[in-house]
């Protein structure tokens, strides 16, 4: 009779402190994401400053992120969380200092360093923890953390920024950053052995060699192309809202958060045993539909309608895209493929946010959301010829095999 393996354990105190912490730190930053780009524009800016306040961020974002992913080879985990966690707490509590569009976007710059360090670090520090044969199942609920964080804040800081004033959305958030570094200070980490032996001196760093990981840059790239067909929606939803007239339009990020919460425990346990080509394509197609019906949108239904693709699609896509990077990627290179994988996250979003604000100035706002939709065809096709690719060579060590 052969015994039944037993199953790793994955919901550990440390698992689950840290992923709410991380969720905590998400919350405090995506509220302010759709609430910043309205807010300077009320100071004056123009569409292309607009579009700067998503870009000058993603900038600072990537450029952290090979220093941390370098330092990641070598240090313990605790005291790199726990700064990244106060670093930007800083930043958000001297927002209402900016009322000057250019120091505003110097404020956004030392923003996206302080977001490279703090998710490069959190993203490592969660798989470090998690047992191997459960890792996409382990990166799915941690990536709820992600999306839920992502969904539900735009939310909650859209509404803030209705009702309330600038600076009380900023204490709102600041405080939400606060719980976050509190949770993260009692969790227990783990940093592998590997890690643990490596000292700095037997290591060489490299700008571009922290910041790609050649084991799994390419999913790392199919990332890049659907989160630059998502920045669209980051920057503009907001404006958008208003040209049509949608008093409701934090609907998207509501329906689009309990409906990425629903999905994504299903979709971690298919990427274990399927592996992520085919998940991956079906999350594109359905975040693709969910940008064409949001583009329609004249009422709250089509709101609710384009949240709901656009949870079960885009809210599954990121964490999958997550675990297959670091599926491919060797334990001490971890940190390193986290960054890479976030940094293609950040430079989609500001590469978006810099093209579609010179573009707004001669499309109306819903023709974006269908123009950068194309990118997540494109990302598409990438994911397939990858798959097509994949198949070949097992196809091929078969038959050496044989």
């Amino acid at each position: 009779m052969v015994p039944i393996q037993k199953k790793e354990v994955l919901w550990t105190k440390s698992f689950i402190m840290l992923m709410v912490g991380n969720l905590f730190v998400f919350m405090s930053f995506q509220m302010l994401i759709p609430t910043l780009p309205p807010y300077i524009k009320s100071l004056g800016a123009t569409g292309f400053e607009i579009g700067l306040v998503t870009a000058l961020f993603s900038i600072g974002a990537v450029l952290s992120r090979p220093f941390i992913g370098f330092m990641l080879e070598y240090r313990a985990r605790k005291p790199l969380v726990l700064i990244g966690a106060v670093a930007l707490l800083a930043v958000t509590i001297i927002y209402p200092l900016s009322q000057i569009v250019l120091v505003f976007l110097l404020f956004r710059l030392v923003h996206g360093l302080a977001w490279g360090w703090s998710t490069t670090v959190n993203g490592t520090a969660a798989v470090d923890v998690i047992p191997r044969s459960r890792l996409g199942e382990g990166m799915g609920y941690y990536g709820l953390s992600i999306t839920i964080g992502m969904i539900i804040a735009p939310s909650l800081g859209i509404y803030l920024y209705q009702v309330t004033t600038f600076s009380n959305l900023i204490m709102v958030s600041a405080v939400l950053g606060v719980i976050a570094l509190v949770l993260l200070g009692v969790v227990h980490y783990q940093t592998p052995a590997i890690v643990e032996k490596t000292k700095k001196e037997d290591l060489k760093f490299s700008y571009f060699g922290s910041l790609v990981e050649k084991s799994s840059w390419y999913p790392a790239f199919i990332t890049l192309m659907a989160t630059f067909g998502y920045g669209s929606i980051v920057t503009f939803i907001v404006i958008f809202g208003e040209e049509r007239g949608i008093d409701q339009i934090f609907l998207f990020y509501l329906v689009n958060a309990i409906m990425a919460s629903l999905s994504r425990p299903v979709a971690g346990k298919w990427f274990d045993n399927h592996g992520p080509r085919g998940l991956v394509l079906m999350c594109m197609f359905l975040s693709f539909v969910g940008m064409w019906v949001l583009s329609f949108a004249h009422s709250n239904l089509f709101i609710v309608i384009a949240g709901a693709l656009f949870g079960v699609g885009f809210g599954s896509l990121i964490p999958t895209l997550q675990s297959w990077t670091l599926s491919m990627t060797p334990e001490n290179r971890r940190g390193v493929a986290n960054g890479m994988f976030f940094s293609s996250i950040d430079l989609g979003i500001g590469l978006s946010g810099i093209i579609f604000g010179l573009l707004a100035q001669f499309v109306p706002t819903a023709a974006l959301f269908q123009i950068s939709s194309t990118f997540m065809l494109l990302a598409m096709l990438f994911a397939w010829i990858e798959g097509k690719r994949r198949k070949r060579a097992v196809l091929e060590e078969m038959r050496e095999g044989a």
